[in-house]
């Protein structure tokens, strides 16, 4: 199990600190206000898209969330991820932004697959 918990906080950490801690210091920046409005989002879609990742990404660390709401924040970070390949490509092409956030799946199947394992092994306990 101490190798199962390792796995999963540094992934998670990662998932964390990209999708929490980054998400802090750019909210609301003009770079951030920049690049909502070169793919084309409306005005609103930003910070409601932070809000979630934040709420999300504490979600991962919090150990008194209910599993069941961890598994919305696996899911929300999975349709993130692809939605910003997605707007990536659509508007600039193909290139290193497209594959970017997608090598965050990584780090958030390593987190996923870990999180269930030590559940399963809590449950036998």
């Amino acid at each position: 199990m101490k190798k199962s918990k390792i796995i999963f906080w540094i992934a998670t950490s990662i998932i964390f600190f990209w999708c929490g801690i980054m998400t802090i210091v750019f909210f609301g920046s003009e770079t951030s206000k920049a690049a909502m409005a070169h793919y084309g989002y409306p005005p609103y879609f930003g910070p409601m898209a932070n809000i979630f990742s934040i709420i999300g990404a504490f979600g991962l660390v919090l150990p008194f969330v209910p599993a069941r709401l961890k598994e919305w924040a696996y899911a929300g970070f999975s349709f993130n991820f692809i939605g910003a390949a997605v707007s990536n490509w659509a508007v600039d092409g193909f290139g290193f932004q497209v594959i970017f956030p997608l090598l965050f799946f990584i780090p958030l199947a390593l987190s996923y697959f870990q999180f269930h394992k030590m559940e399963k092994m809590k449950a036998a306990s």
